[in-house]
């Protein structure tokens, strides 16, 4: 592809590769490093003037210093004059306080879903999963569940949960049936993973025969992994936007849906000036 420039930050540098590998490109060289005092200093080792540049960076890890890093990658491209620059962000840092609806950018955004991804998944290793009911563990997620249950001709049900304060859970209810089917929960993301462990003993105790997770991004932090451990999933799947390499050594129930081929097909469609909605109903082969 001519006049294309793809640059990974620091935070998941195998997305980025594999997002390159797939459109056939090298990942343009890049140096970061900190000066004494902590500031992040970025080089770019290559040329991009006039060219199409995209700069790969998730909102994980340490997430403040790689969206600092981000926006230096950014206007390093734009002072080498860049014909343009799109920033890639598998996890969108801070929108857990819902900024990104509610006005926040004055520039283009195409909004990508693991959606199709998550159907392909679901019909390729549930063996009878035409007989699940997807289950949203929030009043919030209804919207989602309820697209992947149309999408599948299914049932779906959602577990309305009364919070006390964030990140503590006091009572479940159970909205639907899940009596003698599996339960699949769907979420956008799972931080400590109290909310879905809880959910799956109360869809276990209402009658569910299996309990999967599928989650678009998988945080895992504090006490996590145990959590996941220690609760009745046959599988917590969670899609590739975060690196999960080091979580699943700690945790065998962990799965990972690649979706790099998506990110990659995004890129060449914007590049070439095509629709990219043709994504939120379909996985590229």
């Amino acid at each position: 592809m001519p006049n294309i420039k793809i640059f990974s930050g620091s935070s998941h540098q195998d997305l980025s590769q594999k997002i390159a590998d797939r459109l056939g490109l090298e990942l343009g060289k890049v140096v970061t490093k900190k000066f004494s005092n902590q500031e992040t200093c970025v080089e770019i080792g290559e040329s991009v003037r006039g060219e199409d540049v995209y700069i790969v960076q998730s909102g994980c890890g340490e997430i403040n210093d790689n969206l600092m890093e981000l926006l230096i990658m950014i206007n390093a491209c734009k002072i080498a004059s860049a014909s343009r620059v799109t920033a890639v962000i598998p996890c969108f840092p801070y929108a857990r306080q819902d900024k990104k609806d509610k006005g926040f950018f004055d520039i283009p955004v195409d909004n990508l879903y693991a959606e199709p991804a998550v159907l392909k998944w679901i019909r390729e290793n549930i063996s009878e999963w035409r007989n699940c009911t997807i289950v949203s563990p929030d009043a919030g997620g209804a919207k989602r569940v309820t697209s992947i249950a149309d999408r599948l001709n299914v049932d779906f049900a959602l577990i309305h949960k009364e919070r006390k304060k964030a990140n503590e859970v006091d009572r479940m209810v159970l909205v639907g049936d899940v009596k003698d089917r599996v339960a699949i929960l769907v979420d956008d993301m799972a931080d400590t993973c109290g909310t879905i462990c809880h959910a799956a003993d109360k869809l276990l105790s209402a009658g569910a025969t299996r309990v999967y997770a599928i989650l678009t991004h998988g945080i895992f932090s504090g006490p996590a992994i145990s959590r996941i451990n220690n609760a009745c999933f046959e599988a917590v799947v969670v899609t590739n936007t975060i690196p999960q390499e080091d979580k699943m050594r700690h945790c065998s129930k962990i799965q990972v849906i690649d979706i790099s081929m998506i990110l990659a097909e995004a890129i060449r469609r914007t590049h070439n000036g095509e629709s990219v909605s043709y994504l939120f109903s379909h996985v590229p082969l």
